[in-house]
């Protein structure tokens, strides 16, 4: 039993899953800090006020943070956006440059050699001139 589940754990694709948790943890850490201390005090000056992370509104008497949830969709935007152009980006360009193009599809038809109209590739005789054809292709 025990086996198996070293088996499971060593394989590749979920020891990437689990470093690229704690490398996306540790990112996010620090985009919610930058988004802290130099996005909330740079949109507070367009605002006008000193600290936006603390707006709050209450309705009977419970407060609700709206600060903070600003701070948590900027976060979000910022990572999402860091994602996208350092890692789907550059992923999508490698993948599409690797592959390779694809195959020309195998000819169905070739030409009369009397006639040059375009025969079936089975074809022993020209349909159009009743010309014998030998070989695959005229």
């Amino acid at each position: 039993m025990l086996d198996g589940f070293k088996k499971f754990i060593l394989r590749g694709n979920v020891v990437d899953m689990a470093v690229g948790v704690v490398v996306g943890a540790a990112f996010g850490a620090v985009v919610t800090e930058l988004t802290k201390a130099f996005l909330t005090p740079l949109i507070a000056l367009v605002v006008g006020k000193p600290d936006y992370s603390n707006l709050k509104f209450a309705v009977r008497g419970t407060m609700f943070p709206i600060g903070e949830f600003i701070n948590a969709v900027i976060s979000f935007v910022l990572i999402a956006a860091a994602v996208y152009f350092f890692v789907v980006v550059p992923i999508n360009w490698l993948v599409a440059r690797m592959q390779k193009p694809p195959a020309p599809p195998a000819p169905t038809t070739k030409k009369c050699p009397e006639c040059l109209s375009d025969i079936p590739i089975q074809a022993k005789r020209c349909a159009h001139c009743t010309q014998v054809v030998m070989g695959k292709a005229a």
